[in-house]
């Protein structure tokens, strides 16, 4: 029998699961970007999660009837049928209760046997008080479903039920689709190749001020940096994101340590890149600051003289970070990001070169941004180079997908014993 259904449909069918927290309302958000996406979705909620939103609800959003318990059209054995043709599984919110039936099997109502029979990828997001997560037993069962192969997302931290906060925040509804869609797209690849792999990411743009309103800074985004690190936590990778300015809601999975200047990044990159495996230089970090910075608003002068502004060169993070890496002799991989633009002194990729010959990192994703190109799109195209020589091309797509080949391409050198060549 083939459990699989995309062979005999054009759409992804998606169970949506949804158990009984206060966040259940959020699901609705994710169900509408599931949907208006193209995905087939069922929606199967727990009775507890019916108090909090109810089947009506549900069976609009989606468009198809909403599957509530193992005794509605009992002739078609729906407690292995939705399991069966599943080509992903989502349960969000994952209550405590949820996950620890998951665990140990348990299957007294239609999503518990849904997960039982499902043989396809199985995404849970956790939403619950932090006592409850960092209860013992709690993470007792996230780790043994995490060791069966499925994605068990990091809850965020922020406002709980009532006046607590902390961790236990579901994710954002698109940081869950984001996982959902990244994880469809690669079914039938290795999907947890960086498991036991620790990964920082750093993403978005430095800014150096002028005076308490005004920064020198650049037009990064950190798109491509947060799809780096939401696919390596996709990946099964324990991933640091060392974000600069961005507006941007923290991945799901992914434990995020925010900065402004070019000087706290370089501190927070290096602290986290103590014993990790790969660091990703995807930041676009500011080459220049203010030799000195006003302590007050620099005002126009009225006479129609401007102030001069002397600037001093910024620390270079990605060199140090290989100056540091071969001091120590590990194989730890760096990967460095090049935005170019041609010019009457060569082309984008003969800067490039040039670049990664300069830094000695072992890998160099190159943008051509000329006209604006890339920043704030969520697509991108690049060229990937290897201190070895090779260029790989990267055509057009998503930011998820680039950073995929980013990191296949790291995966392969983790592969390889310190000191020789890959092949």
């Amino acid at each position: 029998m083939t459990h699989g259904a995309t062979t005999s449909r054009s759409r992804p069918h998606v169970v949506l699961g949804v158990s009984g927290g206060i966040a259940a309302y959020k699901a609705c958000e994710l169900l509408r970007r599931l949907t208006e996406s193209g995905h087939d979705v069922t929606v199967v909620p727990t009775a507890s999660a019916l108090e909090f939103v109810g089947a009506p609800t549900w069976a609009a959003l989606s468009g198809r009837p909403v599957a509530t318990d193992v005794w509605t059209d009992v002739h078609q054995v729906p407690h292995v049928r939705i399991g069966q043709s599943a080509d992903l599984v989502v349960v969000a919110p994952a209550t405590a209760d949820l996950l620890a039936k998951a665990a140990h099997g348990l299957a007294d109502d239609l999503l518990t046997n849904t997960l039982l029979t499902a043989r396809c990828p199985v995404v849970f997001a956790p939403a619950m008080h932090t006592e409850m997560w960092e209860h013992p037993a709690t993470q007792a069962n996230v780790a043994t479903l995490r060791e069966r192969g499925s994605h068990v997302v990091e809850p965020a931290e922020g406002r709980l039920t009532g006046a607590d906060s902390g961790k236990g925040r579901l994710p954002e509804p698109g940081e869950i689709y984001a996982v959902a869609v990244d994880l469809l797209a690669r079914r039938t690849a290795r999907t947890r190749d960086l498991s036991g792999r620790r990964v920082v990411v750093s993403a978005g743009g430095t800014r150096e001020y002028l005076d308490p309103v005004r920064f020198l800074g650049n037009r990064s985004s950190g798109r491509q940096g947060f799809a780096l690190a939401r696919t390596a936590a996709a990946r099964g990778a324990e991933v640091t994101l060392v974000a600069a300015n961005v507006g941007l809601a923290d991945p799901a999975g992914v434990k995020v340590v925010h900065v402004e200047t070019t000087e706290e990044l370089q501190r927070e990159v290096i602290a986290a890149s103590s014993g990790a495996d790969a660091v990703v230089m995807a930041a676009a970090p500011a080459d220049f600051r203010p030799r000195t910075e006003s302590g007050s608003k620099i005002k126009k002068s009225g006479d129609g003289t401007t102030p001069t502004i002397e600037l001093a060169e910024t620390p270079d993070i990605l060199a140090g970070l290989v100056r540091d890496r071969d001091a120590r002799g590990d194989a730890q991989v760096v990967v460095g990001f090049a935005a170019e633009t041609g010019d009457d002194n060569g082309s984008v990729l003969d800067h490039a070169r040039a670049k990664l010959a300069r830094k000695g990192c072992d890998l160099l994703v190159v943008n051509d941004v000329g006209g604006g190109a890339v920043f704030g799109s969520p697509d991108n195209e690049a060229v990937v180079l290897s201190a070895g020589g090779e260029a790989v091309p990267v055509p057009r797509g998503s930011k998820e997908s680039l950073a995929h080949v980013v990191w296949d391409q790291v995966a392969a050198l983790l592969d390889v014993p310190l000191g020789q060549a890959p092949s």
